[in-house]
């Protein structure tokens, strides 16, 4: 199990919990009424009452310092003594609050001055850890739950007396009977000289199905259910246990999501369609990547993927308004972390994975972590065999308490006979699919393709106070890529593909991304209302080469879909010379956020973000000369939360988007089109049920995108390529999620979609008309169940059901996808950091069409797909 990293505070003035201070008695529960694990807390429940000699009445215990170490099961909090007398707890819970006061003690420095200690979301499931004077001669410790009471266990070790704090997934039984007035838990033992005391914090390492936090959608930690928008986390264990090997896969479980893999889903990343409008590529830890359709995105670096609905534009820039993709990589830990695993499956697939963490130095301010792959498999369709390698170093250096440094770097690249021009399905008129399904779709000679990604940068941590920090960040992609073969131009007789009038090209690319990012982070207060303020700026670069070679397609004969002939010569080119298109996209955002918590109950999201935004093309061989373009847009965001009880949220927002029309032409030849803008109403309620164990999100939408190009009325500048920008389309529909723990070892992920997404303006589209690769519903449902005891603990079973209903494959509508329901299964075992699996995609062999870019090329369904795989982790 990975470790949750701290992030620990100290200021030098003296705070008090007022809060926590207030609670009446009849909320406070005893720790004898706390049922232990059979633990070594047990057995000193049990022991005898030790012979050390009691603290004299009367006598202060000074407290020199405080650290805060992270541990294999969370981090612990040690209380540093000189003498080592014996501290008297007094342990209390108030609902998510235990508190324990050490009331012979005190805080102080070595100069004398008192302190407070505080760590903020040190591990999963737990808000805050506080340690601070509360009077002349107490000492109290707070550990704050996010949506329950932490389990405490008492333990002995050779440090002294050590409280255990698990997180909020540690189910605790209620007391039968009314709690008491609060007495002293049970005395401990004098400590050995200069011994301390510890507080150890653990926290959900991995296992939940139910992340609480996410910071996509504010750039902060934030509760989910204090975020006025529906955002949705696929977390690590949910990818580790449907062994799912692409972006798209992982999404499946998210409402509103489907994914269209791009390269007959060969690379990892791509395309994904989200509440009716399709979003290319996706962000990483926040950052755009670049704007391209064919990404790579290791599955073995990915901590957990969040989904932000709606526009995103006030934090993200110009996206489309259907929302963004966040994946959210695996950190340097600070405790020892080996993981070793390896997969098999039929078409020869196999794959080994490695991930290894830790600290670099011994007092743990430098970590490192590695992470490695090798994926190798073949494909569907004859002729294709590929392979992924990937390698993800990364360093955090961390200078002092409020300052660290996390530099990344990411080696990935997929090679073979990628195919990129060869679909993996042709459909007839009707929809349905003409193609076998190992049917190579091209001619194998002229189809082969690399693709290679490398990622760099660093994100620097200054903490000037517990109020205000300061973040910078850059992060550089550099991708490159070799296309090449050639694509039939129609069917014939519903057998032959046709290449004559078709297309070739054998090109090479290469693109950049560069982004930065700077931002300050501010808390404070006026009058009773509290502020978490987000100032910043960010700049982005990308820039994309082509230097293609257009083959001729003339003499290259009919390809008979049942009866093929693969053996060709290898065409010519049409081109002496290689050509150059170039592409340059410069933008430039400030942004403001404010979340303000009016009450306890009701917070206020408000923000606003403005771009200045510049196009730079130059197309002599896929477009017409050089034209520039430069532009703005402003990008709000309003939100409320009222939560009438703890586990009910009620949220609206109001948000718009932006994305800039780079690719059309306007008549005089220019491409002088205003941004797309999106513009979204939403309400939803957020509940927890099962002790904050099981979470569900319901949301209703209403989203419209104006300025969307259209073809130009007259028939024949639309022939020449001519645009108008008169275009309006409309989405709106009702997604609900469901994520958690049912029951002990009971574990389930879902999703519900029904979305309704039309043309409502066009000179060429018929009003009405539904947007491409939409469905108007959609069902998923993962589930395992792990046995918690007896000679079978351990063992496990998952069960996948997806259904995906009807689509169009055309926004002319005239190519119906139909409906299709998928089932997936898994059987696995875990003891200890062993893990043995068998996971099946597809059980039923079912033969469907995911994703159409018309007739000519589908995204198809893998058949049935298994694989095997073994881990260790320690």
């Amino acid at each position: 199990m990975s470790i949750v990293a701290v992030s620990s505070v100290w200021a030098s003035e003296k705070q008090q919990d007022v809060d926590i201070q207030n609670q009446t008695s009849s909320q406070i529960r005893q720790l004898s009424e706390i049922e232990l694990p059979t633990t070594n807390a047990q057995l000193l429940v049990q022991s005898p009452t030790p012979s050390n000699p009691p603290v004299v009445p009367g006598s202060i215990v000074t407290i020199t310092g405080v650290k805060a170490n992270p541990t294999d099961k969370g981090v612990e909090v040690i209380l540093e003594t000189t003498l080592g007398e014996q501290l008297q707890l007094t342990n209390r819970s108030a609902e998510n609050n235990f508190i324990a006061d050490i009331p012979n003690a005190q805080l102080r420095l070595p100069s004398g001055e008192a302190f407070t200690f505080r760590s903020e979301k040190p591990v999963e499931g737990i808000t805050e850890i506080t340690v601070t004077n509360i009077d002349a001669n107490t000492v109290r410790v707070a550990v704050v739950g996010v949506a329950a009471l932490p389990t405490v266990e008492l333990f002995d070790d050779d440090a002294g007396l050590v409280l255990a704090v698990a997180s909020t997934t540690t189910a605790i039984q209620p007391p039968e009977t009314p709690p008491t007035e609060e007495q002293p838990a049970s005395e401990t033992p004098a400590a050995q000289q200069d011994e301390p005391i510890e507080l150890v914090v653990t926290g959900e390492q991995d296992e939940g199905y139910n992340p609480s936090e996410a910071s996509t959608a504010t750039r902060t930690d934030t509760p989910l259910r204090d975020i006025p928008a529906s955002i949705q986390v696929v977390p690590r264990q949910v990818i580790e246990d449907r062994k799912v090997t692409r972006l798209g896969e992982a999404l499946e479980t998210v409402s509103g999501v489907t994914a269209a893999s791009s390269s007959a889903g060969q690379t990892t990343g791509g395309t994904n369609f989200i509440r009716g409008f399709a979003q290319i590529g996706s962000f990483r830890n926040g950052f755009p990547q670049g704007n391209e359709f064919n990404t790579l995105e290791p599955i073995g670096t990915i901590e957990q993927v969040e989904v932000l609905k709606g526009p995103a534009s006030v934090l993200f820039g110009q996206v489309e308004p259907g929302g963004i993709v966040n994946t959210v990589t695996r950190q340097p830990l600070s405790d020892p972390y080996y993981r070793l695993e390896f997969q098999a499956g039929n078409r020869n697939f196999f794959q080994p994975i490695l991930d290894f963490s830790g600290p670099l130095t011994t007092d743990k301010k430098v970590l490192y972590r590695f992470i490695a792959g090798y994926e190798v498999q073949d494909g569907v369709q004859e002729f294709i065999n590929t392979d992924h390698i990937s390698v993800a170093p990364s360093i955090t250096i961390n200078f002092s308490e409020r300052t660290n440094l996390n530099l990344y770097y990411e080696f990935a690249r997929t090679s073979g006979n990628i195919a990129d021009n060869a679909p993996p399905a042709v459909l007839r008129t009707d929809g349905s699919i003409l193609t076998p399904r190992n049917f190579f779709a091209s001619y194998p000679n002229t189809s082969e393709g690399s693709y290679q990604s490398q990622k760099i940068g660093y994100t620097l941590n200054h903490r000037f106070s517990d109020n205000l920090q300061l973040r910078n960040s850059l992060a550089v992609t550099l991708d490159s890529y070799t296309r090449n073969g050639v694509s039939f131009g129609e069917v014939r007789d519903d057998r032959f593909l046709v290449f004559s009038n078709g297309f070739g090209v054998d090109s090479f690319y290469d693109q950049s991304n560069y982004f930065g990012q700077i931002d300050l982070l501010g808390k404070f207060n006026t009058g009773s209302i509290s502020h978490q303020v987000v100032l910043g700026f960010d700049a982005n670069n990308f820039k994309v080469e082509a230097n293609p070679l257009l083959y001729d397609v003339s003499s290259i004969p009919d390809l008979d879909i049942f009866n093929p002939n693969y053996d060709i010569p290898r065409p010519g080119f049409t081109m002496s010379s290689r050509g150059q298109d170039r592409y340059v996209f410069n933008s430039y955002g400030v942004y403001l956020q404010d979340q303000m918590a009016l009450s306890d109950n009701l917070k206020l999201l408000i923000g606003g973000r403005y771009d200045w935004l510049s196009n730079d093309f130059e197309l002599t061989v896929f477009g017409n000369g050089r034209t520039q373009q430069s532009d703005g847009a402003f990008s709000p965001r309003l939100g409320l939360v009222y939560q009438p009880s703890k586990t009910v949220s009620l949220y609206a927002n109001y948000s718009r988007s932006f994305k800039p029309s780079a690719y059309a032409r306007s008549v005089d030849g220019t491409r002088n089109f205003e941004p797309t803008v999106g513009t979204q109403y939403e309400v939803g309620v957020k509940a927890d049920f099962l002790d904050g164990k099981l979470s569900t999100t319901l949301a209703a939408y209403h989203l419209t995108k104006t300025n969307v190009i259209t073809p130009n009325p007259d028939p024949i500048l639309a022939a020449q390529g001519f645009s108008v920008q008169t275009g309006e389309q409309r989405s709106q529909g009702i997604e609900l999620d469901i994520a958690g723990e049912i029951l002990p070892g009971w574990k389930v992920i879902g999703s519900y979609t029904y979305t309704d997404a039309k043309v409502t303006e066009d000179n060429s589209t018929p009003v009405g008309n539904r947007l491409a690769n939409v469905p108007e519903n959609q069902v998923s449902l993962w589930t395992t169940y792990e046995i918690q005891q007896g000679d079978m603990k351990g063992l496990g079973f998952g069960l996948g059901l997806f259904y995906v209903g009807e689509r169009q494959g055309t926004l002319a509508n005239d190519l119906t996808l139909q409906d299709y329901f998928r089932t997936d299964a898994s059987l696995f075992y875990k003891r200890d950091g062993f893990r043995a699996a068998i996971n099946v995609r597809n059980l039923f062999n079912a033969d469907y069409v995911e994703f159409a870019e018309g007739r000519f090329f589908a995204g198809r369904s893998k058949p049935f797909t298994i694989i095997g795989s073994i881990s260790w982790e320690f």
